[in-house]
């Protein structure tokens, strides 16, 4: 791909990305306002004075448009507003003190579910047909189909187990702190990547094993070490790298039932508590932040993508 192209197809990606957020903010907010009740209801016993600070600041006395456009300026300079439950705490707070650990879960996940999904994959497709690729496969359609919350009851139940086989609690059940809290949440939580992966670099190995440069390539007598590594795995994982976007955002954000059943205090358990005690500002910002990370994720897959591969088109030209 020429500069001028890829700088084109950037800056398309870019543009595209923004306009999904503006649309993401902007459904966000009116999905928020139509649903029935007021956030400041005197059922929370919030005082009068608070109440009219927080009126006044989301300019809920004004017209829904007003409001829009208030929240819309609030959000372009990054503040999320202030928490309707949590007595002068900040969104941006929240998300600040709870989104590494998310992080942190989700980085293990991805880690796991890559380079484990990238193992299986490699060998279901070397072993097409034979009882490896019959037994990953039926693995691989269990951790898609079946809930993360039952394998994360399933696991906490394996940890009990396993613990009281050995007399001490060798692995914990639930918490956060130390590395031996991440491997079981993180294994759950990946499960799903990791079984995607799989499936889809399978299928892409079988296709380039196919080709005709495969073929020419073990006509010339190079080793099949040589021939998987450098033209069968480099070619299939192309693919793959453009389902990362997604992946890697899905799995660093946290999942919200993982984060639930460990009770890990990261960003997806706080929105589960937000939205079952109605804290509109909560909700919304860390939908917006989750949102705007899987773009952010997605774009630049795009344009690692567009690096790549030069058989990318962009406007019409390769």
């Amino acid at each position: 791909m020429k500069a001028g192209g890829f700088w084109r197809y950037g800056a398309k990606r870019i543009l595209m990305g923004v306009v999904t957020l503006w649309f993401l903010i902007t459904a966000t907010f009116f999905a928020m306002h139509t649903i029935p009740g007021d956030p400041l209801s005197a059922d929370k016993a919030m005082p009068e004075q608070i109440k009219e600070n927080l009126q006044a600041y989301y300019g809920l006395d004004k017209p829904l448009h007003r409001q829009y456009l208030i929240y819309l300026g609030n959000i372009v300079q990054g503040d999320f507003g202030y928490s309707y439950t949590q007595q002068n705490r900040r969104v941006n707070d929240i998300i600040y003190e709870h989104f590494p650990v998310s992080a942190s879960l989700g980085v293990v996940a991805l880690l796991i579910a890559s380079i484990v999904g990238t193992v299986l994959g490699a060998i279901t497709a070397l072993n097409r047909g034979r009882w490896p690729d019959a037994m990953i496969m039926a693995l691989v359609i269990a951790a898609i189909s079946v809930p993360s919350f039952v394998y994360a009851a399933l696991a906490q139940w394996m940890i009990l187990w396993v613990n009281g086989l050995l007399g001490s609690p060798l692995i914990p059940v639930a918490g956060w702190g130390s590395f031996a809290h991440i491997i079981v949440p993180a294994v759950v939580l990946g499960a799903g990547t990791l079984a995607y992966i799989t499936r889809l670099l399978r299928a892409n190995l079988i296709e380039v094993m196919q080709a005709d440069y495969i073929r020419t390539a073990r006509a010339k007598g190079l080793s099949p070490l040589r021939i998987f590594f450098k033209h069968q795995l480099r070619n299939a994982i192309l693919p793959v790298v453009t389902v990362m976007g997604p992946a890697i955002a899905a799995v660093t954000t946290g999942g919200f039932v993982v984060e639930q059943v460990f009770a890990i205090p990261g960003l997806g358990r706080y929105f589960v508590q937000a939205v079952t005690q109605l804290d509109y500002t909560v909700i919304m910002g860390t939908t917006i932040f989750y949102g705007a990370f899987l773009i952010l994720m997605v774009v630049l897959v795009d344009l690692l993508y567009g690096m790549v591969d030069p058989r990318i088109r962009v406007g019409g030209q390769r």
